[in-house]
């Protein structure tokens, strides 16, 4: 029998706790829920779904989390589509049988989840928008600083990630994109080799590298966890450019990378991306001993 979309929300939160004992991981928690929430919403692109949504009354004693269950149930079953409209406050009030402000509590809820936006004038309200993965990566972001979570764990969740796109990277990726990667990464060598380096240039590149590699495995899982850590703090890959020692063997392993999964060699690239993580992992214990060091004098 097919789930409704409310039982697969419960059913997804109840496999959380399959996750291992790193705190990091708690990062996958929160992406279970977001792929297979973008996996439901795939599932439905095909189908078309004609008859108009209603709402049922709004339970009793905690309304709000209702509405704003039925609503989120509705969007994601696309029978509200991106772009469009929630029916006014007044027909809502009217289907849930409730208040105004058990109706804006609801709205609230939504927002702040980004499923919905309000817009002002002649033509407002609340609609439907596209969840963006910039806003998931700045949460994100500001959820494993306020954790104090380790750049010790960051580094470990992140080689374990890039372990299996490159993999995946040398399986499925097409020649033309292989031929891109290797291209990208010897850009970084001109940047690079300019008087003075421009550090932000450096890691606008090596962005744009990770996420062409997880373009190349053809899932767009690993696409969205991808551009969502990027966008919220890349794992300390910063440090490798902002020292000066690291700046070229980082280059250099970049390269060595690219071209080991153009040629289709995985134990190489592999290699190379063991490295990279080790050569990270130096830089910021030096970084670290450096600040303590400097605290201890001062």
């Amino acid at each position: 029998m097919k789930l409704s979309v409310i039982q697969q929300i419960k059913q997804y939160y109840s496999m959380l706790s399959v996750f291992q004992q790193n705190e990091f991981f708690i990062i996958g928690k929160f992406f279970v829920v977001f792929s297979l929430f973008g996996s439901t919403i795939m599932s439905e692109n095909t189908k078309t779904n004609t008859s108009p949504f209603s709402f049922t009354p709004a339970c009793v004693g905690r309304a709000g989390e209702d509405i704003a269950l039925q609503i989120e149930s509705a969007i994601l079953n696309k029978q509200i589509r991106l772009g469009e409209s929630l029916p006014s406050e007044r027909e809502l009030q009217a289907q849930f049988q409730t208040g105004r402000g058990v109706i804006r509590e609801a709205i609230r809820a939504l927002k702040q989840k980004g499923l919905i936006e309000i817009r002002k004038g002649a033509k407002g309200g609340a609609y439907v928008r596209q969840v963006d993965v910039t806003n998931v990566g700045e949460s994100l972001s500001l959820f494993l600083k306020q954790q104090q979570i380790g750049p010790a764990h960051i580094s470990e969740f992140r080689e374990s990630i890039d372990r299996t796109i490159t993999t995946l990277a040398i399986a499925r990726g097409t020649a033309s994109q292989k031929e891109q990667l290797v291209a990208k990464a010897e850009t970084l060598l001109i940047c690079l080799g300019q008087t003075e380096p421009d550090l932000v240039s450096l890691g606008e590149i090596d962005r744009e590298l990770n996420i062409l590699m997880a373009t190349m495995t053809k899932n767009p899982i690993f696409e969205w966890i991808m551009r969502a850590l990027q966008h919220g703090f890349s794992s300390h890959d910063y440090a490798l450019y902002d020292n000066k020692d690291y700046r070229e063997p980082t280059v250099a392993n970049w390269r060595e990378t690219a071209r080991q999964i153009a040629a289709n060699e995985p134990l190489k690239a592999l290699s190379s991306v063991g490295t990279h993580y080790a050569m990270l992992q130096r830089c910021v214990a030096e970084k670290s001993s450096t600040v303590e060091e400097g605290a201890e004098t001062g």
